[in-house]
This record gives structure tokens, C-alpha cells and sequence, in this order.
């Protein structure tokens, strides 16, 4: 059984994430340890639930998976040979450096869902079209804007970190 069907999904980019998060809660309880008597495959039918649902979660890893259902994930971890696209992920990164308050943030934090939505767009011609190397290629570059994303949401957290930290405080 793939991650799809285990949650009752379409085997597809687009899914409902609810749905997905309504299902996974749901198996979570069936296969709980607490409640069945073979507590070691409850463990291991758990740990599979949490692996399928973590990989359907985010967008680069379902695609990256929806590579692997046809075979066709090799070389996921190679570089990126695109200068172009390089050029622009080293202009995001150093808007990221430079970034100094929540409003340059959120304006980086829209041009990057700007590139994802994109190369979703990209990845669905690419996989329905079976040109498995671009869709490759794809992949690595969503997963390179979802790590900035990542990085975006730290630093906005940092920032408000500092913003409560007042050295006029009383300790």
C-alpha cells in the first residue's frame, strides 16, 4: 500500500491537506499501542503512519514521492545546473541575510510561494508529460524553496525574539 492510498488520497501533487491530517489522526488512533494487544506492531504500523504522513505533508517531498511510485527518483540529491535559477536562489538567500524586519520577511516569504507555486505548476506538466528529468530537476529546486521557507520562518522568529527581549527588563 502506498502513502496515497494508506490515507485514502488520489495519488496526485494536489491533495486535500485536511483530509490528509483528518486521516493520519484517525490511523494514529487505530494503531495507538495503548490500544491493542501486540504492542510492537502497533509501533511499527505507527512509525509508518508518521513516516507516510511527513512525506505527503510538504509539497517537495510528496512530488520527490510521487517520483519514487514510478521508479524514477534516482539522483534527487544531485546539484542543481541551472545558473539562472542559481542566480536567482543566491539573490533570495541574500535578501534572507539582509532582512532586518517582519514586512522585508513577508515580502521574501511571497516571492518564494511566487517560485513554488511555479514549479508546482512545472512539476505536474513535467510528470504528466513523463519527463522525468525535468521533473527531477523540479523537485531539488522545490525542495531548495522549501528549506528558505524554513530558514524565512526561523528568522521571522528570531526577530520576534529580539523584539521581546528589552534590556530594561527586570530579571
Amino acid at each position: 500500500m502506498n502513502h496515497f492510498e494508506l490515507f485514502s488520497l488520489p495519488i496526485a501533487l494536489d491533495i486535500d491537506l485536511a483530509a490528509l491530517k483528518t486521516s493520519f489522526l484517525k490511523l494514529q488512533q487505530q494503531y495507538h499501542p495503548d490500544k491493542t494487544e501486540d504492542k510492537d506492531q502497533a509501533l511499527i504500523k505507527s512509525s509508518e503512519i508518521n513516516q507516510a504522513y511527513k512525506t505527503l505533508l510538504s509539497v517537495d517531498s510528496r512530488a520527490a514521492y510521487l517520483l519514487a511510485l514510478k521508479q524514477q527518483d534516482h539522483q534527487l540529491d544531485q546539484s542543481i545546473h541551472d545558473f539562472e535559477f542559481l542566480q536567482s536562489a543566491l539573490e533570495i538567500r541574500e535578501q534572507l541575510d539582509e532582512a532586518t524586519d517582519t514586512d522585508q520577511l513577508q515580502a521574501l516569504k511571497k516571492e518564494v510561494n511566487q517560485w513554488i507555486d511555479g514549479l508546482v505548476r512545472e512539476f505536474k506538466l513535467d510528470y504528466t508529460q513523463e519527463d522525468w528529468s525535468e521533473a527531477r530537476d523540479t523537485v531539488r529546486k522545490l525542495r531548495f524553496f522549501q528549506k528558505v521557507m524554513h530558514d524565512i520562518g526561523k528568522a521571522e522568529d528570531q526577530l520576534l525574539d529580539d523584539e521581546d527581549f528589552d534590556l530594561d527588563d527586570d530579571f
